[in-house]
C-alpha cells in the first residue's frame, strides 16, 4: 500500500531516512501478517488475540423472550489488541498526512513553524472529531447522560458493552501510536517534551480509569474534553487560512474554563460522593472493586492536579496572546503618526518638492526681470 510519497533519492535500506519515508508501508505489512494469520487454523487463535476484542461474557436477559447480551471485561490480553490498533492508528495517520494535509500545505506555502502546527492540528482535529462523535453515540445509547447516577451506581463496572470496550482499546492504541510518530514525523527537539507530557497524561488517565473500572466516568469526561480540544484545533486551522478570523479562540476560551469546572464537578460528585457513600466498599482485586479511601483520594488528586496544570497552561497562553496583541497595537499607533508626519513634510516641500518655489528670492528676481 503506497502511503508515503517517495523521493527521487533512495536512502540506504534500513537507515533512519528509509524507515521514516517508508514507515507506513512497513507497518502495513506487519498488520497484514496478523490479518493473514486468520486464514490458517494453526495461527488463527494467535491472530485473534490481536484483532478481536477479548474477554467476552454472555448474559441472558429475563423476559418473555430470553435474549443473550454480550459484554466484555478487561485483562492482560488487551495489550495485544491495543498493539494491533496502534499499528492501525499509524497507518491512518500516514493516510491523513499524505492525502489531505500535505496537499493543503503545498497550496498554502506555510512557514516551517506554521507547517508543524498545521499538521498537528489537522491530525488531532480528525481524531477528536471521530472520538467525540463515537463517544457521544455510546453515551446516548447507554443513557449515561439522562441518568447521571449510573456513573457510580452498581460499581464496580467490570462489564462493558462491545462499543465501550472497543472505544477504550482504540483510545489507548491512538495515544500509544503518538510516541513513535515523534520519530516518524521528525519532531523538533524543543517540541518533544511538550508532546510527551500530554501523551503521558492521556495514557495515564485513560489506562487508569480502564483498570480501575471507572470507564463510565472516563467516557463522559473524554467526550467533554475532546469537544473543547476539537474547537481549539479547528480554530487554529481557520486562523492559519485567515489570520483575521480569531473568533473561534474566544469561544474556545470560554468553553475551556467551563469544561474544567464540569470535569471537577463530575469527578467530585462521582468519586467523592457517589463512590464514598456506596454500599460496596473495600478492595477486591478479583472482583475489580477499588472503592477504598486511598484509591478515591489518588483519583481525585490526579484529576485536580491535571486540571490545575491545564488551567496554568491556559492562563500563560492567554497572557502571551494579550501581550502580542498589545505590542501589535503599539506598533500600529507608532506607524500612524509617522505616516501623517511624512505627508505633512511632503506638502511643505520635503523630499525635493517645494510647494512655495514661487516665493523664493530667485523666483522673485526672475519674475521682476
Amino acid at each position: 500500500m503506497g502511503i508515503r510519497k517517495k523521493t527521487n533519492k533512495n536512502p540506504p535500506v534500513m537507515s533512519h531516512e528509509f524507515v521514516i519515508q517508508n514507515h507506513a508501508d512497513i507497518v502495513s505489512c506487519v498488520a497484514m501478517v496478523f490479518l493473514l494469520g486468520l486464514m490458517f487454523e494453526v495461527t488463527s487463535k494467535f491472530a485473534v488475540l490481536f484483532i478481536t476484542v477479548q474477554y467476552n461474557v454472555t448474559i441472558s436477559t429475563n423476559g418473555p423472550e430470553e435474549t443473550a447480551v454480550n459484554h466484555f471485561h478487561h485483562g492482560i490480553k488487551d495489550l495485544a489488541t491495543i498493539f494491533f490498533y496502534m499499528l492501525v492508528a499509524i497507518i491512518m495517520h500516514a493516510i491523513i498526512q499524505e492525502y489531505v494535509l500535505d496537499k493543503i500545505n503545498r497550496k498554502k506555502h506555510f512557514s516551517k513553524t506554521k507547517h508543524s502546527k498545521f499538521n498537528e492540528s489537522g491530525q488531532l482535529s480528525a481524531f477528536y472529531l471521530f472520538s467525540f462523535g463515537w463517544g457521544t453515540s455510546i453515551l446516548l445509547s447507554e443513557n449515561f447522560l439522562s441518568n447521571p447516577v449510573t456513573l457510580w451506581e452498581g460499581y464496580p463496572h467490570t462489564l462493558m458493552p462491545f462499543q465501550m470496550k472497543f472505544y477504550f482499546i482504540c483510545q489507548l492504541g491512538y495515544w500509544l501510536h503518538a510516541l513513535p510518530e515523534l520519530y516518524f514525523q521528525k519532531t523538533k527537539k524543543e517540541d518533544i517534551p511538550r508532546q510527551l507530557v500530554y501523551i503521558f497524561l492521556y495514557l495515564v488517565h485513560i489506562a487508569g480509569a480502564y483498570i480501575l473500572n471507572l470507564n463510565r466516568l472516563a467516557l463522559v469526561l473524554l467526550v467533554l474534553h475532546y469537544f473543547v480540544e476539537l474547537l481549539f484545533h479547528v480554530s487554529r486551522l481557520v486562523y492559519f487560512s485567515n489570520e483575521n478570523r480569531q473568533m473561534g479562540f474566544t469561544i474556545w476560551a470560554v468553553l475551556f474554563v467551563l469544561g474544567r469546572l464540569l470535569t471537577l464537578s463530575l469527578s467530585v460528585l462521582t468519586v467523592g460522593f457517589g463512590l464514598a457513600t456506596a454500599e460496596n466498599q473495600g478492595l477486591d482485586l478479583a472482583a475489580g472493586n477499588f472503592n477504598v479511601l486511598l484509591v478515591r483520594i489518588t483519583v481525585l488528586a490526579a484529576i485536580c492536579l491535571t486540571q490545575a496544570f491545564m488551567m496554568w497552561k491556559f492562563i500563560n497562553f492567554q497572557l502571551r496572546r494579550w501581550r502580542e496583541h498589545a505590542q501589535a497595537q503599539t506598533l500600529k499607533k507608532k506607524q500612524v503618526p509617522s505616516k501623517s508626519k511624512s505627508k505633512k513634510d511632503k506638502a511643505n516641500g520635503v523630499n525635493g518638492v517645494n510647494s512655495h518655489a514661487a516665493d523664493s528670492p530667485r523666483a522673485r528676481k526672475e519674475k521682476s526681470s
